[in-house]
Parts: C-alpha cells; structure tokens; sequence
C-alpha cells in the first residue's frame, strides 16, 4: 500500500457544524482556459485552490500567458501567448488540454494538444470533439498520442456549423463553444449538455464580448465575433461538494449547514436524500441537511443534467449502503465507474455490479458488456481498511465509508480527493470528523 499522502479516519462521529463550499471545479477549469481567447485580462474570484485549477494554471503558463493568485481572485493576461503547442508535461495529467483547441485556433491558427488524463473512469472518447473541430474547417492528426491541428485550405479562421452531438457530452459542448466564439458565422449545438457549469461559461463569455443563447430543446447558439475583451467574473459554487457534504450529513446522523450551496443546482440529489429518509431546509446562504429517519432502499439512475448526477452516485451509492433493503445503481452516463465497490465490499458492503441496464430505462450501454449497474443490498457494518485512492470521486467516497466504519481506516491517494475538494480535510475536521494526517 502507498503511504504517501495518507491520512487515518476513525469511524464513528456525527458531522455537524458549518462549512462553505468552493468554488466549481468543473467551471474554473474551463473559465481560466476560455481566457486565452482574449488579449485583456480576465479576473476570476471564488476559483478554488485545488490540484487541477493548478495544473491548468501551470498549463497555460506553459503556453505564455501570466497569471496572478490572490486568494480566491485568479486574474489571466493571455496578451502574452507565445506556442500553440501544449507540452507533452501535462499528458494525462487532466482532460483540459482538449478544450484549447478553440483558443489556439483563435490565437494562431493552429494547436498541439497531448494526450488527455483524468479520472480512469470509461473511456470517454474524444470523438465527438475531433469531429465537431474537423467540421468547423480543422485537420487533425494524431502522432504518437499528440493531436497536430491546423485549419484547411490555408484559412485563418474556423468555421460556424449546424452540429447534433450523438449524447449530451459535457466537454464536446464546451470544446464546441469555446471554438465557436472566435469562428466565422453562426454555430449550433443541438443535443448539447446544459449542466450549470456550461451556463457559467457562457456567462464568462458572453461578458467577455460573446454573442451566445441557449434555446429550447438542448440548443446553444453562438453567433460568431472578431475578438473578445477582458471580464470579471465569479465561479458557481460546486455542487459537487455540496451534494458530497449533504450526503454526508445524512450518512453519520449529523446535522451540516452548507453554505453557498445553490438549491436550483441540487435539485434531483436532494429529491433523492428526502426520499430515502434525509431532509433539508432552505436558508438565504446555504442548505441544511439532516437525518430524520432510518434510511430507505432506492433506485437511482445518472443523467445528463438536470438529471442525477454521475458524480453525486459514488457518495450516494456509500449512504444506500445503509438503507434497509435492495437499492440499485444504474450509470449511464460513463460506462465503467463502479471498480472502487471493490474497496467498499472489503469493508463490509455487500454489492454486485452487472452489465445489464438495472433501472427504469435502458441506456446507451445495453447488451455492450460494459459493467454500469450496481445492486446495493443494506444495512451492512463496515470495518476498517487500508485503501489505496484510484480517482476523485472514488477518493470521496472512501472518505465517507471510513467516516461510518467501525475501527481506523488509512486512506493513501490523498491527492487524487486534493484535485477538486479544496481544503477537504480540514473542513471535515471542523465538522467534528476524527482524522489524523
């Protein structure tokens, strides 16, 4: 087991308390890109200090521009850009270098993007980007994993298109976005994700100068412009780790006020607490969220926003372990994304995951062979364990078995959970959490 930056939870306290969410990681990332698109500055608060806001940072520092931290205020001169080329550094290390396509393209013409990380969680093809690019008037070759793009026909500038993606992909629409500003003439996004995050970076662009609308029925429209100019703008909250801590609150019969949380971005997770025996109040600055009852067995099924969240089901899939009865899982949204049960059955869960389509609906996965379905059979005891942390979200949920587990559990990996919950063991511990680091 990897003892580097590791921490021990002993299991057994009620989280009660306050504590404030930071700002999205989901949104800072994309906002600090889409600054490139311009030669003024762009001022971002409430952008967390977490692992990836840092390697995306580093990254376009990479590429020439300056960027200043002061607290929680991130302000980004790209007037200096010098390469369009991303280095080979930063392969793998996150799946931001596939959305500087746009702002290289703007910039100069052309991109060298590498290979993208991230979370082992499915495949998570690019497909949809490279197409939608290629579409717009790019050449694209990969080359020992590098992608080289230039623009047909010796043109200066992409082109506005009239796309419908195959599946609402959250990146596709930002890639598509984010290259459509710049492009000449009128681009449409059918089919395209809508999730809060998408909504705040077309915030941030349409401040920056950009002429940009969501429409009905899942479509952006996005008119094109010569240049954009400098922007303040504030990131959203993460709902992510709102709805981390809400879960957890009901999870150990705690009682946790979460501030800065947003009711209109948590709407089908806190639907799902009520159902199953949490409960929540409404506050002018927050949410707090309780346990009122034992906790019920449900269904729950990931979406597309405004659906359940793929992100929210690995800490709501901890808290079903605790429910009286047979609760099931279904992913349709990444199609491998139950390997860290692995961990959580050595504790003492007891979970099967199937490749057949388990819930209500069936999904684009059936009849693949993909295991995306997880049958959760409760309440079950857990015990203490040493665990290694493969990725983000399995990192959170590892928090919060240990949080319930009988004994001291040694959690390795801490830097995966570090790349997007900012100050995340201190914040826990302020909740009455008993952990040693």
């Amino acid at each position: 087991m990897s003892t580097s930056n590791s921490i021990r939870i002993t299991g057994g306290s009620s989280l009660r308390g306050d504590v404030r969410v930071s700002g999205a990681k989901n949104a800072a990332t994309k906002e600090i890109v889409a600054a490139l698109l311009s030669t003024e500055p762009v001022e971002l608060t409430n952008v967390p200090d977490i692992g990836d806001v840092a390697v995306t940072i580093e990254m376009i520092e990479g590429l020439g521009a300056k960027v200043a931290r002061n607290g929680d205020r991130v302000t980004i001169d790209a007037s200096t850009l010098t390469s369009p080329e991303v280095t080979e550094a930063f392969s793998r290390k996150n799946r931001i270098p596939i959305l500087l396509f746009g702002p290289l393209f703007a910039r100069f013409g052309e991109a060298t993007i590498p290979a993208l990380g991230g979370c082992k969680i499915g495949a998570r093809p690019i497909d949809f980007h490279l197409d939608a690019l290629e579409r717009m008037g790019a050449a694209i070759v990969c080359e020992n994993g590098v992608y080289r793009a230039t623009i047909k026909d010796g043109d200066t500038t992409l082109m506005g298109i009239d796309i419908e993606l195959p599946f609402p992909s959250v990146g596709a629409t930002e890639n598509i976005m984010l290259a459509a500003v710049r492009a000449k003439g009128t681009t449409v996004i059918r089919n395209a994700a809508i999730e809060p995050e998408i909504h705040d970076l077309a915030m941030l662009l349409q401040s920056m100068g950009a002429i940009i609308q969501l429409e009905v029925n899942r479509t952006w429209v996005i008119e094109g412009v010569s240049s954009l100019h400098g922007a303040e703008h504030r990131v959203i909250p993460d709902r992510i780790e709102a709805a981390s801590f809400a879960v957890a609150a009901v999870l150990t019969k705690g009682d946790v006020t979460i501030r800065g949380a947003e009711q209109t971005h948590l709407l089908s997770l806190l639907n799902a607490l009520r159902r199953i025996g949490g409960d929540f109040e409404i506050l002018s600055d927050g949410i707090r969220v309780f346990r009122v009852n034992g906790i019920k067995s449900a269904t729950i099924e990931t979406d597309v926003h405004p659906g359940f969240m793929t992100d929210w089901q690995q800490p709501f899939l901890i808290l079903l372990t605790q429910a009286e009865g047979t609760s099931i899982v279904h992913e349709t949204v990444y199609e491998s994304r139950f390997g860290y049960t692995e961990a959580l059955k050595k504790m003492g869960a007891n979970i099967q995951v199937h490749t057949n389509c388990l819930g209500s609906k069936e999904c684009r996965f059936k009849n693949q062979n993909h295991p995306h379905s997880a049958v959760i059979v409760g309440p079950t005891p857990l015990h203490a364990a040493e665990i290694d942390i493969p990725d983000l979200r399995a990192g959170f949920s590892y928090l919060l078995a240990a949080l319930i587990a009988e004994g001291t559990s040694t959690i390795a990996g801490m830097e995966f959970v570090e790349r997007g919950y900012e100050k995340i063991v201190e914040k826990l511990k302020g909740l009455g959490a008993n952990i040693e680091t």
